[in-house]
C-alpha cells in the first residue's frame, strides 16, 4: 500500500516566503504609521481643547456669579 501513495515533498519556496515577509513587514509599517498619526492628531486636539477650557475657566472666574445672589438669605 505504501507504494500506491506518492511521496509528497514540499519544494522550497524561498522567493514566495521572502515576498510574503516583505509584504507583512510593509503592512505592519503602514499600520504603525497610521497609529502614530492618529495618536498625534488626538494629542493635538486634546491640548487645544484643554487650553480652550483653561481660558474659558479663567473667563468664568472673572464674571459676576448671579447664583450667589439667590443663595444668600
Amino acid at each position: 500500500m505504501s507504494k500506491e501513495l506518492p511521496h509528497i515533498v514540499p519544494s522550497p519556496h524561498t522567493e514566495t516566503q521572502e515576498m510574503f515577509a516583505v509584504h507583512q513587514t510593509s503592512v505592519e509599517f503602514y499600520h504603525e504609521v497610521q497609529t502614530r498619526s492618529e495618536l498625534k492628531r488626538y494629542c493635538d486636539w486634546y491640548y487645544t481643547t484643554a487650553a480652550q477650557n483653561r481660558r474659558d475657566l479663567e473667563k468664568m472666574r472673572g464674571e459676576l456669579n448671579i447664583m450667589q445672589w439667590f443663595r444668600r438669605r
